[in-house]
């Protein structure tokens, strides 16, 4: 699944996007040098192309640029987690309690057909945690919020750089019952429309999920 709504367009776009998605899942190393010569053969764009996707993927957090150094992917460290975490907490919090608010009856009924399927992953053993099902449960939540700036703020903000950091340490093991059980307890809230119990849910799943990472990191 995609987080971005958008198809790519142009020869700049499809760049981009399997340049982040070979960043986001490990491909290239965190923390590894990009060179513009050795991408634009990988890639097999210009390096002007090449450039334009640096630059935007440093603009979504994932790459950084420093003197004497030039582009690198961003290191996963775990004071960059907490700052993460830290807005994350605060605009999921705020799209769940718009989403109890603006989610239409039908998305709602499509959200808790969601869940039903995953509780048949999790009843399965399958670590649906850190695959696209819950992205795409917290994907559907934010849309919900129908807010076009706090959308764009996550979407082409800060959730790739929150994917990096859980498909590259994983999620498996007891949080993702847990996680599950949060879950269906924010679709809850949402249903009947208890916008400030939706907000809080929220918040405290994704400190739960940050605490979680933090311990993988330790």
């Amino acid at each position: 699944m995609t987080l971005h709504s958008q198809a790519p367009v142009t020869a700049a776009d499809k760049t981009f996007i399997l340049l982040r998605d070979d960043i986001v899942e490990g491909r290239i190393l965190a923390g590894a040098k990009l060179s513009e010569t050795e991408l634009s053969t990988k890639y097999g764009v210009s390096r002007a192309v090449i450039r334009e996707a640096i630059n935007r993927l440093e603009s979504c957090h994932i790459v950084e640029r420093k003197a004497n150094v030039g582009a690198r992917v961003v290191a996963l460290t775990p004071e960059g987690l907490a700052q993460l975490y830290e807005v994350r907490e605060s605009l999921e919090g705020m799209a769940a309690r718009l989403a109890a608010k603006n989610m239409t009856p039908d998305e709602i009924s499509e959200l808790s057909a969601l869940l039903t399927r995953h509780f048949d992953e999790v009843k399965g053993g399958e670590s649906y945690y850190q695959e696209a099902g819950d992205v795409d449960f917290h994907y559907r939540i934010i849309l919900g919020s129908k807010n076009k700036h706090l959308i764009a703020l996550l979407f082409d903000g800060i959730y790739h750089l929150v994917r990096m950091y859980r498909v590259q340490l994983g999620m498996a093991g007891p949080r993702v019952t847990t996680a599950f059980d949060e879950h269906k307890h924010i679709v809850q809230a949402i249903s009947n429309r208890d916008e400030e119990l939706a907000e809080i849910l929220m918040r405290r799943h994704i400190m739960y999920s940050k605490h979680n990472i933090e311990t993988k990191l330790a």
